[in-house]
């Protein structure tokens, strides 16, 4: 069982069956994957274990955060994981952290559940305090929307 205190999580109920959730998830991340207003571009995707997994982040301000990593996991219709930790080229890359995003059958819909598991606590207490719940919530929720609306 993991270590659960340097584990963040957030989840919701999504009214839509598990295949629209995932097609949503897994295609259309630039649309849910930061809090508005900032905004996701994909720079390159390799879904598959060991795969690239590089966006960069766009703030209303002109920042730019890149947020490159790889692909620990893709479970088709199931999950996927990522880390910072390890760049697409195997290089290591300081890790703060392993992202983990599931979809599970619920009643007439789907839940969803990202968490993100941290190698240190002072690194779990620093996302924490960047405002992971606030941040990925919002995510949560747009990823919630887009896939009720259609």
């Amino acid at each position: 069982m993991p270590d659960t205190n340097k584990e963040l999580s957030v989840t919701r109920f999504i009214a839509a069956p598990p295949a629209k959730v995932w097609e949503i998830m897994t295609n259309r991340q630039e649309e849910w994957w930061c809090p508005v207003p900032w905004r996701a571009e994909i720079d390159e995707q390799d879904k598959r274990p060991g795969g690239a997994s590089n966006m960069t982040f766009h703030g209303p301000d002109g920042e730019r955060e890149p947020q490159n990593g790889i692909y620990l996991a893709f479970d088709e219709g199931r999950r996927f994981a990522t880390t910072d930790a390890v760049t697409s080229n195997l290089e290591p890359s300081g890790p703060f952290m392993i992202g983990i995003w599931e979809i599970t059958p619920e009643g007439d819909g789907t839940r969803y559940t990202a968490r993100a598991r941290h190698w240190r606590d002072e690194d779990r207490k620093t996302h924490e305090e960047m405002g992971f719940v606030e941040g990925w919530g919002a995510c949560a929720d747009q990823l919630k929307a887009l896939c009720e609306a259609e």
